[in-house]
């Protein structure tokens, strides 16, 4: 099987490209050597099945950033029969350098120039043939966001790989030429082939960049951009999700209902009550999760979201963090399992592993939901919004100070380099692509440990067997027991301390393990809770429930992502420790204060 590797500076659309290519059929790779995933396909070329991998995007193979490490990493290791160079038309004077240099390892290549149109808007003209000649590669022009010039494109492609031999390993121990060689030869090569007029008028973005990067307006119509798309989210994403939960009862009461008389009880528990349940219950919120994928791709590949981390970056630097970190926190607002998954576009790996340490505090919207119900339960319509507001506070407090103890060991001193691209209006047909590849991809990876978190939660409040389901003489209520004068200090009894344990494997199952440990749902639990605790002990509750450990799947996605069973175990203990530490100084202190 024939292998294709596209290449290319980050925002060249490289992407976008990739997706057009292969369609839906990406996959998740992990290659020998590399430490993070490559997105891959297998495409149908002419007569040959051909595997296509999206490296991640450099700036050139010198450096030591862990992207340009991965791609070294990649074409070393790795058997390649042809390289797909992109560059951006409009910036060829800047990116000719890049496949000057892939161009000295020695590999069939074909050169891509994508967003023609808008350099033809821009006045520039491009002789294909002068460029070609220059290179020694065939040259190809393209816009894969509008699919202009994408069959001839791909058409070349095939012809390549029919007609130039295929090399099994880079030159990529060579000496490579300097940069003031590459640069200068690029210089030439543009100066014959392309054509720019002398004087370009201020663009569209340009005018945009005006308003949204001041710095008076640019951090509060940040925080604008991102409450409406929040709301845009939840307010989408919230029927949907009754509509999922809605059809999955039916399908619970309906059909799997007539299993009890077919298998045995426990079995039927297990399968109804332990799998189907735990797993319909996190099902109920992929359209949430897939809304909230389809609206950051929207941000991310408008143009907008390299202007937020720049905007952000000189504040989050003092922290050992950068602009694309504090993007990654808010992220983490709507879901943590997105978040930490967007850290990929980070460059170093001590910084990526700082940012999924601190994005866990992130107020999701699972939490949200539990928050809302105590709130209402046991405060005041006036005191509800700042209780709400406090535990935002607390949130980012969190994220900042653990950011501040570890930027020493994890932090990054390197600047930001980050390009700002035109803004565009992405095709309805590349968000959803793009969303679809993440979804695919988040729920591929979580189920396996979904399954596995629900099974080990049904097990705790069945056995022994011949006991009230949940109740004190399970292994659940032995848990909370053991847990009690570790969680007493902190204004929680042996019950909550039950209901905690379900809050690890989703912490949407908490308000239902709460009706399974006290007996009762709705309205008669908010009573129940409103008459066992005080106001004191349900904002320690809820301190705790805000940063102790993550959720199941946000541990399965630190795990995938960092790639190291240490860091994930260690991130876990440290947001358990902070949240008892707060919960106790609050609770003891309010508690000494007199209230």
């Amino acid at each position: 099987m024939k292998r294709i590797a596209l290449l290319g500076m980050p925002n060249t659309g490289k992407s976008t490209f990739f997706n057009r290519l292969t369609g839906a059929s990406a996959r998740i790779g992990n290659w020998p050597g590399i430490t993070v995933d490559l997105l891959g396909a297998r495409i149908l070329l002419g007569a040959d099945i051909v595997e296509v991998i999206d490296l991640p995007g450099l700036y050139d193979l010198h450096g030591f950033a862990e992207d340009e490490q991965v791609v070294r990493s990649f074409l070393r290791g790795t058997p390649v029969d042809l390289l797909c160079i992109i560059l951006n038309a409009t910036q060829i004077d800047q990116q000719l350098p890049l496949a000057l240099q892939l161009r000295q390892l020695g590999l069939p290549a074909v050169v891509i120039l994508n967003m023609v149109d808008e350099a033809e808007r821009l006045g520039m003209r491009i002789d294909a043939a002068l460029l070609a000649a220059g290179l020694g590669y065939p040259v190809c022009f393209i816009s894969a966001k509008y699919g202009r010039g994408f069959h001839e494109t791909r058409e070349q492609l095939r012809q390549s790989l029919r007609l130039l031999p295929a090399t099994d390993r880079a030159a990529l121990d060579s000496e490579l030429a300097d940069d003031e060689a590459l640069v200068s030869e690029a210089e030439k090569l543009v100066a014959r082939a392309v054509h720019m007029p002398r004087l370009l008028e201020p663009r569209l973005s340009e005018r945009i960049d005006r308003v949204v990067l001041h710095p008076l307006l640019g951090i509060p119509l940040f925080f604008l951009a991102l409450y409406l798309l929040f709301q845009a989210v939840y307010t989408l994403g919230a029927p949907l999700q009754d509509g999922v939960a809605w059809l999955l009862e039916g399908v619970r009461d309906h059909g799997l209902i007539h299993l009890q008389g077919l298998l045995p009880g426990l079995l039927y528990s297990l399968l109804v009550e332990g799998v189907y349940d735990g797993v319909g219950t996190v099902a109920s919120f992929v359209p949430v999760i897939v809304l909230f994928f389809l609206g950051m791709a929207l941000i991310e590949d408008s143009g907008y979201l390299s202007r937020i981390a720049f905007l952000m970056d000189a504040l989050m630097a003092r922290l050992g963090l950068d602009g694309r970190g504090f993007v990654m926190l808010l992220m983490g607002f709507g879901c943590n399992v997105p978040a930490l998954m967007g850290t990929r576009v980070m460059r170093t790996r001590g910084l990526r592993l700082l940012t999924m340490l601190i994005i866990p505090f992130s107020l999701c919207s699972a939490r949200l939901q539990v928050f809302v119900f105590l709130t209402t339960a046991l405060f005041t319509p006036s005191q509800a919004p700042l209780v709400l507001f406090t535990l935002y506070v607390a949130s980012f407090l969190a994220a900042f100070a653990s950011a501040l103890l570890f930027k020493r060991r994890l932090g990054s001193h390197e600047p930001l380099l980050i390009e700002l691209p035109p803004y565009r209006l992405p095709t309805f047909q590349q968000v959803l692509l793009r969303g679809w590849h993440e979804v695919h991809h988040f729920l591929s990876r979580a189920t396996r440990f979904i399954i596995a978190g629900v099974v080990m939660i049904w097990l705790l409040t069945h056995v022994p067997t011949g006991v009230p389901v949940g109740g004190p003489e399970t292994l659940a209520g032995l848990f909370g027991s053991w847990l009690e004068p570790l969680l007493r200090p902190i204004g929680i009894d042996q019950q909550m301390a039950v209901v905690l344990l379900f809050g690890f494997v989703a912490k949407e199952i908490v308000l239902g393990a709460m009706a399974v440990v006290y007996g009762m749902d709705g309205t008669a639990l908010a009573q129940l809770m409103a008459q066992q605790m005080d106001t004191v002990q349900v904002f320690s509750l809820m301190l705790f429930i805000l940063l102790y450990t993550p959720c199941l799947s946000t541990v399965a996605t630190l795990r995938s992502e960092s790639r190291s069973l240490v860091f994930t175990g260690a991130s876990v203990a440290w947001s358990l420790g902070v949240a008892w530490l707060v919960s106790f100084v609050f609770y003891q202190g309010a508690r000494l204060l007199g209230y």
